[in-house]
């Protein structure tokens, strides 16, 4: 398993405002489209089915993200994505967003792992076994 996972993409025009610059807010996207992309290398999904039907899901707790330079329509973003924390529940993430060697963000993220059963309210799990592909990342006993 990767230490690091790096997903491309490249900036749509109604990502930018007019002077065609991204807008801030999309860079949560892209850190969700990198974790996406993550999960998905390795034959993951973020949201899957348990064995009782209940859907197992990964929401965020927090996110924050700081701003180095500005993107542009049709840059070519690299975001890095690097678990920084396994807990018990919980994943913590490290995200790069670069233009060739421009720094253009970084950012952080933390979800835990929650399973929703209909008619019952959101509980946090422990990471199921079929995560364990991720097994690579440090583990912390308080989640």
């Amino acid at each position: 398993m990767p230490s690091k996972f790096v997903h491309t993409r490249r900036v749509e025009f109604n990502e930018t405002d007019m002077a065609g610059i991204v807008h801030f807010a999309n860079f949560y996207r892209y850190m969700e489209e990198a974790e996406h992309a993550f999960f998905r290398s390795l034959n993951l999904s973020i949201m899957e089915r348990d064995e009782e039907g209940a859907i197992v899901g990964w929401p965020r707790v927090s996110c924050s993200a700081n701003y180095k330079a500005p993107a542009f329509f049709e840059d070519v973003l690299e975001i890095e994505l690097v678990i920084e924390r396994r807990g018990v529940k919980s994943l913590s993430w490290a995200i790069t967003v670069r233009r060739g060697e421009t720094l253009i963000c970084t950012g952080r993220m933390k979800t835990v792992c929650c399973r929703f059963a209909k008619g019952e309210a959101m509980v946090s799990v422990e990471i199921p076994p079929q995560y364990d592909a991720l097994e690579e990342a440090p583990r912390d006993a308080d989640g």
